[in-house]
């Protein structure tokens, strides 16, 4: 081995991933070295992250990833979905079990935040589409909780970097999804903070990705494979990293990225913040190296999984693959609104999906044995119909043609989304790294160590990330 290893850590909703790059010679070689399963968990009426089955998982991951590279390792990032955070003791330890986005204590306080600031100003000064599910509402809640609301805390990403540097620091293209970062000035926005009553005090400092936060500490530094191991700040949220994992020059191409949530986008070099933008639900994030991921945010395999969990409860259950093709010959004449509120709930999915098929004027379909195909040919039919009329308010946003659409993530290797975004948007689809999130991790480690106290650049991030697109095909 000519060089030494590097470690990407990507959290997901349902799925952790510690993955480890090598070498030999100037070959690179990425694979997944361990998997942790996620998913919220209910503590009577709340829902929350399972935080320190996730640390001890990530403990397990990084020991297999000493003994797998004796080479050494180089550095470790951590990528992972937006809005949620983990407050801190005063001895580093979490404060509590951090909250899951999904939990519904935020209706209340941004009903409380609109009769302060109304949401369209809210946008304008922010860029992000104000959300329920936004940092912003659930630290408003978090005093109703009785958490003590001058308790630091780091966004989730951010907090196992803290947990593995013990430098505590907010991402950029993580603090932008908070909903409180000024569009103009990249920074927490102080008036927004005095404003809505926040501790501006308890909000760590923002840094770009590409920041050497300094060398791993703790019990894991002492393994001779970590003694020289540096934590890097990559891109902390995943899609802006799966995104800095696309080797293409995106200006006449829409990103699609498919997971629990989809989104819709390209990158922008200037903020839009019109009516139609609102209206459209687009939000405004910050891209790994420069402009802005410009894109709108759509429900996505959430559903299907819940109707999935749903069935095997009841004895029912299905393979993923399975259900894909025998939802394939169905008909697909419906289609319900995928951003219905009630959809973006957990439990009695069909019952919820039968709620919006009638609210569209469809019959319902019975939640019996041999009927889930149907319900899975409405999910897909439903999210290409919505991808559809997502490109379409892109092209007129920004003013140009998107020619063709990159699709990333775990659902593209679903050939019938993958046909019905085809057809429904007319556009060609390029399937596209089932862990991008992963790629781009890796490429702002690389061009972050070339660069040393210098800026990461676009272009050093695009050439890694082609010769790791390569390594992983």
């Amino acid at each position: 081995m000519s060089e030494a290893a590097r470690i990407a850590i990507d959290l997901g909703a349902e799925s952790c991933r510690i993955s480890l790059l090598r070498f030999t010679g100037d070959a690179p070689s990425v694979a997944v070295i361990h998997r942790i399963p996620n998913g919220p968990v209910r503590h009577g009426e709340c829902l929350h992250w399972p935080l320190q089955s996730i640390l001890d998982g990530i403990d397990d991951g990084l020991r297999k990833a000493a003994v797998a590279a004796p080479e050494g390792i180089a550095s470790i990032s951590v990528d992972s979905w937006s809005v949620d955070y983990v407050r801190i003791a005063p001895d580093g330890t979490p404060l509590r079990e951090p909250f899951c986005y999904r939990d519904e204590r935020t209706v209340p306080s941004k009903e409380a935040a609109e009769a302060i600031i109304a949401p369209f100003d809210l946008y304008q000064r922010t860029g992000a589409i104000p959300l329920r599910i936004n940092t912003v509402y659930q630290l408003l809640a978090d005093r109703a909780a009785g958490i003590d609301p001058h308790a630091p805390w780091a966004m989730f990403p951010e907090y196992v970097l803290y947990w593995l540097s013990g430098h505590r620091v907010a991402e950029y293209t993580n603090a932008s999804h908070t909903g409180l970062v000024n569009l103009k000035t990249g920074d927490w926005d102080a008036d927004l903070f005095r404003l809505l009553d926040l501790s501006l005090d308890a909000a760590p400092p923002i840094v770009r990705a590409g920041t050497i936060l300094g060398p791993l500490r703790g019990p894991l530094a002492k393994l001779d494979a970590f003694k020289e191991t540096q934590i890097i700040a990559p891109a902390c949220h995943d899609t802006a990293s799966a995104i800095a994992g696309i080797p293409a020059d995106l200006s006449s191409t829409a990103y699609l990225c498919t997971g629990t949530w989809s989104l819709m986008g390209t990158i922008a070099t200037a903020p839009v913040t019109t009516r139609e933008a609102y209206g459209a639900r687009y939000t405004n994030i910050g891209a790994a190296t420069e402009g802005l991921c410009f894109h709108s945010l759509v429900n996505g395999m959430w559903l299907i999984k819940q109707c999935m969990d749903g069935w095997a409860a009841q004895g029912r259950p299905w393979r993923i693959e399975d259900l894909i093709q025998k939802a394939a010959p169905c008909n697909g004449a419906a289609v319900i609104d995928v951003d219905a509120e009630p959809l973006m709930l957990e439990l009695n999915m069909p019952e919820r999906i039968n709620n919006e098929l009638a609210r569209a004027g469809f019959a319902p379909i019975a939640d019996v044995a041999g009927n889930e195909p149907q319900f899975a040919r409405v999910i897909f039919e439903s999210l290409a119909a919505r991808y559809a009329s997502a490109l379409e308010s892109l092209e007129r946003m920004l003013g140009r043609n998107l020619d063709r659409i990159h699709m990333l993530g775990g659902a593209n290797r679903n050939k019938l989304l993958v046909q019905l975004t085809e057809e429904r948007t007319g556009r060609p689809v390029t399937i596209g790294q089932t862990e991008s999130s992963t790629i781009g991790n890796l490429a702002i480690q690389l061009a972050a160590s070339e660069a040393g106290t210098g800026p990461v650049t676009p272009a050093a991030v695009r050439a890694w990330a082609a010769r790791l697109c390569t390594a992983a095909q």
